[in-house]
């Protein structure tokens, strides 16, 4: 996997979290304006939630805005956010607030630097790239990984890690993707980590040192959809005072990452069709014609060849988004890569909440090693995380992890459900020795075709040549272990 570059142009191609009141979403900033018109690429939020979320698109600098005496019980309400992640914040602060007691405790307790209104939109833009400097710096310490460059034989990323065949198998499908300009499909459980593969392809492509912008369809209101992604011009509708650059345009020569694609409503699936063949978009109240040159990434947990038979999402724009197809495992059948991604995240959590804490004990690692996470990646980080906070001893133990010590892991199955577990391994392992190619699975098998699609069914495995609900197609142009539909 790739690692990122700490680059001249940083933070201007990475994503910068700007946190804002509630109440002043319907009233545009002109920094913010300015900043995007610019070429930043800002996610601007005005709760801790959409913050949080926010987050998890990469951002390592964020921008915090208070700009009236009202703002300043807002600090309250983000107080928490902003002390407990690894985003190095940035205050745009009036000049006659710095004055307030409350205003200097908050900056000296919690902000990397602040700038005070008016400002020069070089000093932002300066104090932005330190910024983002400095958190890369801290994060090279607690992973020397981070300073090595971009390699396409990087064997392990700092956001991605596993050692396992189906791992080490996906690294090779990532790699080969990010050689390409092809559309690609993530497709997996919540939680597997669908975003991080994402943007492992666009750190290991040609266009790494350009934006990387992630939009969560399900997380749009429908009515917002067309602005959010195509931007609209000043006067387009009330409220629109300034221009702003759709998320679309803000990805201009980098990736564009559309999460839960599954969400988003089915009027506007036309319009992003349009766009992925023609290559422009308008915004919203324009006539000019932009010409757009970026790579998409779409990414469901959803069957979207299922949601395609019952009219929910369109079929063209299915098989112009589902080029390649990467399915993601879920956690359960990654076995020794539990271990692996609870002791990655103990050192980066543990570092930051309990210097005293020495790992996890015999009984901790038995529990998560026998749990069988219907959350995936993402609850096993949450997991170690909450325990990092909330060990006393030198180990974490099983109740830091929120799991039962008592619970008997080695109940014994019934035979039916050990016959079902080593038929649906046993099916899983042949699709993936025969590449998804059903003939040759069955043969391996030593079943017909017919008995082989009907166990595929009744355990529902979805092999990535399987998912568009037809057999798969034979000579492609890619990788010969990806699906390409035509």
């Amino acid at each position: 996997m790739s690692m990122l570059y700490v680059s001249d142009s940083a933070p201007t191609t990475q994503p910068v979290l700007v946190l804002r009141r509630a109440t002043q979403s319907s009233q545009p900033c002109q920094y913010v304006e300015t900043l995007k018109e610019h070429g930043l690429n800002l996610i601007e939020c005005f709760t801790e939630e959409a913050a949080l979320e926010a987050t998890r698109s990469g951002c390592r600098v964020g921008l915090l805005i208070v700009t009236q005496e009202s703002d300043l019980a807002f600090l309250d309400d983000c107080e928490k956010f902003v002390s407990n992640n690894h985003v190095s914040w940035v205050g745009l602060v009036a000049q006659d607030l710095v004055a307030l007691p409350r205003m200097r405790e908050f900056i000296g307790e919690h902000l990397f630097n602040f700038i005070t209104i008016p400002a020069d939109l070089d000093h932002i833009v300066l104090t932005l790239r330190h910024a983002w400097g400095m958190s890369f710096m801290r994060d090279v310490r607690q992973n020397p990984q981070l300073s090595q460059p971009a390699s396409t034989e990087a064997a392990a990323d700092f956001v991605m890690v596993g050692k396992t065949p189906q791992m080490q198998q996906l690294f090779g499908q990532l790699a080969k993707v990010a050689r390409t300009d092809a559309s690609v499909l993530i497709t997996g459980p919540s939680g597997t980590g669908k975003e991080l593969a994402a943007l492992s392809i666009h750190r290991q492509s040609a266009r790494r040192n350009a934006p990387f912008v992630a939009v969560n369809c399900g997380a749009i209101a429908p009515q917002l959809f067309q602005s959010e992604l195509f931007g609209y011009e000043k006067g387009a509708f009330t409220g629109a005072v300034q221009r702003k650059i759709g998320r679309i345009e803000a990805a201009q020569g980098g990736t564009l990452f559309l999460d839960e694609i599954g969400d988003m409503p089915f009027d506007m699936q036309v319009n992003l069709l349009r766009f992925l063949q023609e290559k422009t978009i308008e915004r919203v109240g324009g006539t000019d014609t932009i010409e757009i040159d970026v790579r998409v990434i779409a990414a469901t947990h959803i069957d979207l060849a299922d949601a395609v038979r019952h009219g929910r999402f369109r079929e063209d724009l299915y098989y112009r988004i589902n080029v390649v197809c990467i399915n993601m495992p879920p956690l359960a059948d990654r076995g020794q890569d539990i271990e692996d991604i609870a002791k990655y995240y103990f050192s980066k959590f543990a570092s930051a909440h309990n210097r005293s804490l020495r790992g996890f004990s015999k009984a901790a690692m038995n529990a998560m090693l026998s749990h069988p996470w219907p959350g995936n990646v993402r609850e096993l980080v949450n997991r170690v995380q909450r325990a990092t906070v909330m060990a006393e001893g030198r180990f974490i133990q099983p109740e830091d992890l929120g799991l039962d010590r008592n619970a008997d892991h080695s109940q014994l199955m019934s035979l039916e459900d050990a016959r079902a577990a080593a038929e649906r391994t046993m099916i899983r392992r042949a699709l993936s020795q025969s590449r998804n190619q059903i003939s040759r699975a069955a043969s391996l098998l030593g079943v017909s075709r017919v008995t082989l699609y009907r166990l595929i069914e009744k355990y529902n495995i979805r092999p990535d040549m399987m998912a568009a609900g037809r057999p798969p197609f034979a000579n492609t142009t890619a990788p010969h272990d990806l699906e390409v539909h035509k």
